[in-house]
């Protein structure tokens, strides 16, 4: 809910139980036995870049943040992608967020276009 506090928790647990069922995957990072970091992830395949993963709402603890955390959950991601033989990676970076648009760039993503968006209701 941190990543987005306008959404119900409710609304939040409903649609992570809609993901599951369509192969969202959540993958953590723990220190002992405390999750420190998470990352949702997505198999997809487009015409344009092929089989590929989607790491989706990525959050690391606070106080977790800049030492590594970010990029040992990151790394475990595209190891795991190539061993399912995806193409690429892409994601989603809301522009507000230059830290994380900072971090994104670091881990080797490039800025290739714009995401838009329309509510219908």
């Amino acid at each position: 809910s941190q990543l987005n506090p306008n959404i119900s928790r409710d609304v939040l647990i409903s649609r992570l139980q809609d993901m599951v069922l369509r192969s969202y995957q959540c993958v953590g990072v723990f220190e002992n036995e405390k999750l420190i970091g998470i990352s949702g992830i997505w198999i997809l395949h487009k015409y344009y870049i092929g089989k590929h993963i989607e790491p989706d709402n990525v959050f690391i603890l606070p106080d977790y943040q800049g030492k590594g955390i970010g990029e040992i959950l990151i790394n475990w991601i595209f190891d795991y992608a190539k061993s399912i033989n995806c193409e690429a990676s892409e994601l989603n970076c809301y522009t507000e967020n230059e830290a994380g648009r900072r971090f994104w760039e670091k881990q080797g993503y490039e800025v290739v276009g714009y995401h838009f968006r329309k509510k219908l209701s």
